[in-house]
């Protein structure tokens, strides 16, 4: 009895002691493990992409021109610009082929929009002439052919931009040295001046006329008179024969009726071609009109246009050249440089020389002219 309690008692020992031993002992820990590392993903380096040039835009090899003239090959204003096309044409501007100028004759107002529209349709053409006032039928077709350089040329037209030019004929500088002559040569003191329409393309070669005769003449005494129309012979004629009633004896013949002075016994002088030889008796000399540096600032820009693809930008002014520039000069006495002074012939050739060289400016003045 007792050898079993004591057995029970040890059983109950060996228990309680497993049983403490178990509560003290820690929990086994895992070992610690670090965190793995993650690595970046390697970035490959930014390969830049090779520049795309832009293709190299095709020259051209021809140019197709159209013209609207004002009144037609008879008037100085229109042979003047079409001489002047066949030279520019002769030297093949950018090394292109210039095809003949192709040309209608002395049309306006609806006319005048439809002969231009039908130019434009064609799409032959890179360069369009208009060689009056023309702006208002040009405004309604700019926007719908932007590829085409629209051009006016004188008095009357809106400045418009973009792709429409506006350019002048300026010869106020050979007027003024036509007035010089005139200034020096007359007898009676009393020039005239034949004018078409009181325009600024007008106004400006007929006050370089008079103001060229008074700055050698203080006694010169002007006759104005404007016959309101571009072209006719005998409303012209019955004008300068006022003027020549008047005392005139030298002339600035606007109207080109050369035969009125040759019939007076009197000078006249002539405008935009050298007309001596109309009535060599009379016309003493000429200004003389070249459109050869406007037509080819207008073909460089077309050029412009084509080669890189920017659209026109026509500047917002009148676009002239001067006579240093090559865009007018005096003509030749010819067969009347007998009747000429030399001393009126050297101070002519000195005064453009001035001009030619800078030194001497001669004013450019678009006021309406009024007689003395």
């Amino acid at each position: 009895m007792f050898i079993k309690k004591t057995w029970f008692v040890v059983t109950v020992l060996v228990i309680a002691i497993l049983l403490v031993t178990a509560c003290s002992s820690s929990p086994t820990e895992e070992p610690a493990t670090e965190a793995p590392v993650v690595e970046e993903p390697t970035q490959e380096p930014e390969v830049e992409e090779p520049a795309v040039e832009e293709p190299a835009m095709e020259e051209p090899t021809e140019l197709n021109v159209a013209a609207l003239l004002s009144v037609g090959l008879e008037s100085t204003w229109d042979s003047t610009f079409y001489e002047a096309f066949q030279r520019v044409q002769e030297e093949s501007p950018h090394g292109v082929t210039v095809n003949d100028l192709v040309f209608t004759e002395g049309v306006f107002g609806d006319e005048a929009e439809t002969v231009l529209r039908q130019y434009a349709e064609t799409g032959e053409y890179d360069i369009i002439f208009a060689q009056a006032s023309f702006t208002d039928q040009i405004k309604n077709l700019m926007d719908d052919y932007p590829d085409i350089a629209w051009v006016v040329s004188g008095s009357g037209n809106e400045l418009l931009g973009g792709n429409v030019y506006n350019i002048y004929m300026r010869i106020h500088e050979p007027s003024y040295l036509e007035g010089v002559t005139a200034g020096l040569m007359t007898e009676s003191d009393v020039i005239g001046v034949l004018g078409l329409f009181p325009a600024d393309d007008v106004n400006d070669d007929a006050n370089a006329f008079i103001e060229g005769a008074k700055s050698v003449n203080p006694d010169i005494e002007a006759k104005v008179t404007f016959i309101e129309t571009w072209y006719d012979p005998a409303k012209a004629t019955e004008a300068t024969n006022a003027m020549i009633a008047a005392g005139a004896d030298h002339i600035l013949q606007g109207g080109e009726v050369y035969e009125a002075c040759t019939e007076a016994g009197i000078y006249c002088y002539a405008r935009y071609a050298d007309s001596n030889f109309m009535a060599p008796e009379s016309v003493l000399s000429s200004a003389l009109g070249n459109w050869d540096p406007s037509i080819m600032y207008i073909i460089d820009e077309w050029w412009q246009h084509e080669t890189t693809g920017s659209p026109y930008d026509a500047p917002q002014e009148k676009i002239w050249f001067s006579m240093a520039e090559g865009a007018s000069d005096i003509a030749p006495f010819h067969d009347l440089a007998a009747n000429v002074p030399q001393e009126v012939q050297d101070q002519v050739e000195e005064l453009r020389q001035q001009i030619l060289d800078g030194s001497f400016e001669v004013p450019l003045n678009e006021e309406t002219p009024v007689s003395d």
